[in-house]
């Protein structure tokens, strides 16, 4: 089963007390008024409270605006104004800020699509949020403020940051009461009751309907503090001065059911509790779940790492070097990492990834799309390319905004650190990889009201494959989450994968969208070469024409054709001719195809020279870049019939894998295994059939 992650949770059960003050006939909901009950957190209209989110250190803040209830009263609400974490903006804008943000900023939210109710019990207590000016600065950390206190300067509209007119944060005016006994140390003196109700609750289970936004990352509380004991000012809620039973509108009164209950709270509870304001919720204080016998105060802190921790590269003395020729000007923009200003020959691939996309940000909807072909076919150029023209219509207001990240499966160790880079480019978290799994599986599968799209793209999936395949099937998987709004595009050198990774997982429910890249022609690697050098005269013509030609007819791939032009520049450049022609291009092509591995494969024997024609035919049905020696004499034995050689027999061809094995043109396992052994090239395709073919 999964692991278990967190601390023990408190779970709350709300009830209405008292009678209907008003109805809604056409919401069907209801507005109460009750007695004041002992022993609660008062929750008011207008007040700033803390809600449940992924993260149980930081949960999230907002305003509370409306409480209201239904009919049948099972259904508890509040109507909410949110605010933003440091981390909930994307870390592209949050360069806009123009300063690092304080560990305990919010942000007022002002963005439009946000789903604004939340359930009762949901709310975990009150918060104390302060404005500050916008030329004021941040309080130190230890001016006796409290530790939980959020400070606000800005308001965030998901584009750009706003100043804030300090009406829209101010809490209701509070009712003094002269029976509370003094505010703790560490409080202010003109500390309002919310800074006072900071108990270090435990999180309650997460509620489906709740709003789970990424925590901050920078401030971590310490288990041990978040889950401490007894906090004197959680006791000091229940001592109020009230003895009669005054109505109040709109409370409702929820108690936690935990395992341990603390005792001091239970004698404090008869005492009646102080006159509160208006429209307010009530929360049950007493159950407070101790995990450790540290107190708050001696509770071991997170070291902070320094700000200069950072190392950077120092910056250039002297600009880079302009190209002094035309050859070195061409070389530039032949090289494989230089980004053209178009592609060519992909448009409509390009319009089809872009509208599959573009749809699923404007509806606010899931989806995965499966892009497969083999190597140098454009594959992760062109949706970079789409992801550069959507950020541009998102940042023009064409679209809704969105979040894009980006995996490799090529850049891992191990496929299971794929959650811990998605969780970590999605919310700054660092986690082991099953708790990044679970922290995902619960972020994609549960309901919020999430304010932007996410937009994976994960490249080399074909290496995220494992024995029980789970990384590959949860991110196929996670996107057909109703409430996920996740859109996965994923890249691969091979056709049937999703098939052998869904094999007894019924793959048809997916609603996988494909596409194949098909390898480029002659005239199409052409026309990539001809739109990089753009208008750059540095090869004659044929000279393109024949190196399209050679890299079409062996494999179609586009970056095996640049580098044999870049070559040839260079073979140009020294026999100090004015432009690259066909001499220079041949002279590049027998460089690139000459190894010591095409020779040996050229002095093979013919039986040899078929195996390996076998291997590569193999690979290409099975779409995988290994096969067993069994699959490969399969093929081997129909190579003889159609070529008019007799058949060889199992151990003679054996005898001929373990040979090439031993010249290391085939990689094998170990030879007892025998017909179950596993093959893999040790050298590319191209090589291999270019060696084989005629001349």
């Amino acid at each position: 089963g999964m692991k278990s992650f967190g601390r023990l949770r408190v779970r709350r059960f709300y009830t209405w007390r008292g009678n209907p003050l008003s109805s809604n006939r056409k919401l069907r909901t209801h507005e109460y008024e009750v007695d004041g009950l002992p022993r609660t957190t008062v929750i008011r209209t207008g007040q700033h409270i803390l809600i449940e989110g992924d993260d149980d250190d930081n949960p999230f803040a907002a305003k509370v605006v409306r409480l209201f209830g239904d009919e049948s009263g099972q259904q508890k609400k509040a109507v909410v104004q949110w605010y933003v974490r440091v981390s909930e903006v994307p870390p592209s804008k949050l360069k806009l800020l123009g300063r690092d943000p304080h560990p305990r900023e919010i942000f007022f939210y002002q963005g439009g699509n946000c789903d604004d109710e939340v359930n009762a019990e949901s709310i975990i207590r009150p918060v104390q949020v302060k404005h500050l000016d916008a030329d004021a600065s941040f309080p130190p950390s230890d001016d006796g403020d409290d530790d939980e206190t959020l400070y606000v300067k800005l308001a965030w509209d998901s584009k750009v940051f706003r100043i804030l007119d300090s009406a829209l944060v101010a809490s209701p005016p509070r009712h003094p009461n002269p029976s509370l006994p003094p505010s703790p140390p560490r409080s202010p003196p003109a500390a309002t009751p919310a800074s006072r109700t900071s108990s270090r609750c435990t999180l309650p289970t997460p509620d489906p309907t709740v709003l789970r936004r990424a925590a901050l990352g920078e401030v971590r509380r310490s288990r041990a503090a978040a889950s401490a004991g007894k906090n004197p000012a959680a006791m000091e809620r229940g001592r109020g001065g009230r003895g009669g039973g005054e109505e109040e509108p709109g409370v409702l009164s929820g108690v936690p059911h935990a395992s341990f209950l603390d005792p001091n709270a239970e004698e404090d509870s008869e005492e009646g509790e102080g006159r509160r304001g208006d429209g307010s919720w009530k929360t049950l204080a007493g159950g407070i779940l101790t995990s450790s016998p540290l107190s708050p105060q001696n509770a071991p802190g997170t070291p902070r790492t320094p700000r200069n921790a950072t190392p950077s590269i120092p910056s250039r003395s002297l600009p880079a070097r302009r190209p002094a020729n035309v050859l070195e000007e061409a070389r530039t923009r032949l090289h494989v990492s230089s980004v053209p200003e178009s592609l060519p020959c992909r448009e409509q691939e390009f319009q089809d990834i872009y509208s599959f996309v573009e749809s699923k940000i404007t509806d606010g909807t899931g989806g995965c799309m499966y892009i497969s072909g083999v190597p140098g076919t454009g594959k992760t150029a062109t949706v970079h390319e789409v992801m550069r023209c959507l950020q541009h219509a998102a940042d023009t207001d064409e679209i809704p905004p969105f979040h894009f990240i980006e995996i490799n499966g090529m850049k891992m160790t191990d496929p299971h650190q794929a959650y811990v880079q998605i969780l970590q480019k999605l919310t700054g978290q660092k986690a082991t990889a099953d708790h990044a799994a679970a922290l995902l599986e619960k972020r994609f599968s549960n309901p919020a009201p999430r304010k932007e799209t996410t937009v994976l793209l994960v490249d080399e999936l074909d290496l995220l494959w494992t024995r029980k395949q789970n990384v590959m099937y949860n991110l196929f998987n996670w996107p057909t989450c109703r409430h996920a709004r996740l859109v996965v595009l994923t890249i691969a050198n091979t056709m049937d994968l999703p098939e052998r990774v869904m094999i007894n997982r019924v793959a048809s429910r997916l609603g996988l969208t494909r596409m194949s890249f098909q390898p480029y022609t002659f005239r199409q690697l052409q026309q990539i070469i001809t739109s990089r050098l753009n208008k750059v005269k540095a090869f004659e013509e044929d000279a393109l024409q024949l190196v399209s030609r050679k890299v079409a007819a062996l494999s179609g791939d586009a970056r095996r054709c640049l580098d044999i032009c870049r070559r040839a520049t260079e073979i140009c450049e020294l026999s100090a001719a004015g432009l690259v022609g066909m001499s220079h291009v041949m002279e590049a092509l027998d460089e690139m195809f000459s190894s010591a591995y095409i020779t040996a494969i050229k002095c093979a024997s013919t039986q040899e020279q078929l195996f390996l024609r076998a291997v590569i035919a193999e690979f290409r049905r099975l779409g995988l870049e290994e096969a067993t020696f069994q699959q490969v004499f399969v093929q081997h034995q129909a190579l003889c019939r159609v070529e008019g050689l007799q058949p060889v027999g199992v151990s003679e061809g054996l005898a001929m894998c373990q040979r090439l094995g031993g010249c290391r043109l085939l990689l094998l396992e170990s030879s007892r295994l025998g017909v179950l052994q596993r093959v893999r090239l040790n050298v590319s395709q191209d090589d291999v059939l270019y060696a084989l073919k005629a001349d």
